[in-house]
């Protein structure tokens, strides 16, 4: 068929869905039409539109009558729907990464991990509370953590009761009060080395108070603070320390586990080799 497609495109996250992923992965265009559809509210004819078929063809598909075995039909699928590269391996196919004009950047659709970004913690807040409040895996990586477990209205602290249930399991890593990094990070944003320190050892001392309760594990790193790391499960908020701003100042990147994903696979590298280095005092 010679139609000129009109790509149809999907929010990313849409393409992380576990329903889509195994249609992918049994190569059950069927079951990707029919999600495609329930998700998107495009008609059988704007399927067939995106990717090169007419509407009967589609309904054939969608209802089990016909099967797609052609490389070149999936490959016009996968460009018909937009489909991200990670979603086109699961597909069988290889990546196709389009460039932007004037560089070798790729779109952000070529890296389906990075699903959203928030100006600062503070919008994400909602968000991560509602996470952390069914996360059975929750890993941190701070300066002193009080903002987020150290005190009782902290991000994460009020959503680790599950009312009976069992407690998620945490790790936490917050920088060494008795480390050189404290006066170079105390410096960097105007307040006192004392004061740094003070407020890493209170919130080991809460942390203490939780651990009675919860399984808390709680490490001491001694490296310049770089990177600050939410984790819950199978997804990441990431920000970055920087001599201009605070962690919670600093814009969130929100990443989810895939396939390829670089960045997701780096950060749990990162936290699990300090994690490894660090000293456990809880």
């Amino acid at each position: 068929m010679t139609t000129a497609l009109i790509p149809l495109t999907l929010p990313d996250p849409t393409w992380q869905h576990a329903d889509i992923q195994q249609a992918l992965r049994a190569r059950d265009v069927g079951g990707l039409f029919r999600f495609v559809q329930h998700h998107s509210g495009a008609s059988q004819a704007r399927i067939g539109t995106a990717t090169g078929m007419n509407q009967g063809r589609v309904n054939e598909i969608m209802n089990g009558r016909r099967e797609v075995s052609r490389l070149d039909v999936f490959e016009r699928i996968a460009d018909g729907l937009s489909m991200p590269d990670d979603s086109r391996r699961l597909l069988g196919l290889a990546p196709q990464r389009e460039k932007r004009a004037g560089g070798a950047a790729f779109d952000l659709a070529a890296f389906p991990e990075v699903v959203r970004v928030y100006s600062e913690q503070a919008a994400a807040a909602t968000e991560i509370q509602r996470a952390a409040r069914t996360a059975r895996e929750l890993d941190v990586l701070a300066v002193r953590g009080l903002g987020l477990l150290g005190l009782r209205d902290s991000l994460l602290r009020p959503h680790l009761d599950r009312d009976g249930d069992k407690p998620p399991r945490l790790r936490v890593l917050l920088l060494d009060p008795d480390s050189d990094a404290v006066a170079q990070r105390a410096a960097e944003i105007g307040e006192s080395t004392e004061s740094l320190a003070g407020g890493v050892r209170l919130a080991e001392t809460r942390l203490r108070e939780l651990a009675a309760s919860s399984p808390v594990e709680v490490y001491r790193y001694s490296s310049l603070p770089v990177w600050r790391i939410i984790r819950l499960d199978s997804t990441l908020y990431v920000a970055s320390f920087a001599t201009s701003w605070e962690g919670h100042e600093s814009a969130t990147y929100k990443l989810v586990a895939t396939p390829h994903g670089p960045l997701y696979q780096g950060f749990r590298r990162l936290f699990d080799s300090m994690l490894k280095d660090a000293q456990q005092v809880i």
